[in-house]
C-alpha cells in the first residue's frame, strides 16, 4: 500500500489485499493483461499493480471489474462468497 490513506481503508475493511490479486488473476484467466486493461479502460501498469496487491482500485474501477467479469464487487475485493 502505497498511501496512508489506502492502509487505513485496508484496516478499516479488513481487505486482504492477497485474496483481492489472487482473485483477479483467476478471473482474468488465459487473457493477457494488455486485453483486460483495454477492456477495462485502465492501464497495463494499474492492472498489474491490482493483481499485484499493491495497489487497490477506486469504487468506480471495482464496478467496471464486476461488470466485466460478471461477479460481484464483494466476490472480487471482499473475498466475500456468492450465491
Amino acid at each position: 500500500m502505497n498511501t496512508k490513506r489506502e492502509r487505513k481503508a485496508v484496516k478499516i475493511l479488513n481487505l486482504d489485499t492477497t485474496e483481492m490479486a489472487k482473485k483477479l488473476v483467476e478471473l482474468r484467466g488465459d487473457k493477457t493483461q494488455d486485453e483486460v486493461a483495454k477492456d477495462l479502460g485502465i492501464s497495463k501498469s494499474a492492472l498489474s499493480m491490482y493483481e499485484l496487491g499493491k495497489r487497490i482500485p477506486r469504487d468506480s474501477v471495482k464496478l467496471r471489474f464486476s461488470e466485466y467479469y460478471k461477479k460481484s464487487v464483494q466476490f472480487i475485493f471482499f473475498n466475500l462468497k456468492e450465491h
